[in-house]
């Protein structure tokens, strides 16, 4: 199958993705066809399958690519903040995780209310790998809680669950948040920060 001119691999594997990114956050995977995310970048349907096995094969690409930068660039901060601001405690750990979550998301916002939403539409072989990188995240914080619990600068009557508390917490800032609202996104960051400290403290 020919591809259009300019449709090389290099520029429309990318604006493939950019287009189902934002119609299935938009719509719904449910609701999107492959003509539509065709249509979105100017080739026909059947040119997407240079790119792509089908659609559900899109997805997961989407979620997992999602989640492996999300745990890349938390590995990352973590290294930024060992070159002489590493948090010692697991207060200022949790702090630290706190607002990178809330930054890392911001720039994100499709990319995370797919990652949550569109997890009932996964196969099951694909639904277990994404979750796995889930759990990787989610054991981040709880790590960072349980040593809270040791240090007995938190209380908490379940980690896991507080984990999980949390990252809805903050993943809510995603739903609502404008620039230029009431609260610039830094204040909202501290508010964050501030009522997740409360949270696990006695």
């Amino acid at each position: 199958m020919a591809r259009k001119p300019g449709s090389r691999a290099e520029i429309t594997g990318p604006r493939l993705r950019d287009a189902a990114l934002i119609l299935f956050a938009r719509h719904g995977f449910a609701a999107v066809s492959m003509r539509q995310i065709a249509a979105e970048i100017g080739v026909q349907a059947g040119a997407l399958y240079l790119y792509i096995d089908d659609k559900q094969s899109l997805l997961f690409d989407l979620m997992r690519d999602h989640m492996e930068a999300l745990l890349t660039a938390w590995q990352d901060s973590l290294a930024k903040a060992g070159q002489g601001a590493n948090p010692q405690t697991a207060l200022d750990r949790l702090e630290h995780f706190a607002r990178f979550h809330i930054r890392f998301h911001a720039a994100r916002r499709d990319a995370v209310f797919i990652s949550y939403m569109e997890l009932r539409n996964l196969t099951p072989d694909n639904f277990a790998v994404i979750e796995g990188l889930r759990r990787q995240y989610e054991t981040e914080l709880e790590t960072i809680l349980r040593a809270g619990q040791a240090e007995g600068s938190m209380v908490l009557p379940d980690s896991k669950l507080a984990a999980l508390a949390i990252i809805a917490m903050l993943n809510g800032v995603n739903t609502w948040f404008r620039e230029g609202g009431r609260l610039s996104r830094d204040r909202v960051e501290d508010i964050h920060v501030d009522m997740v400290r409360k949270a696990v403290t006695p």
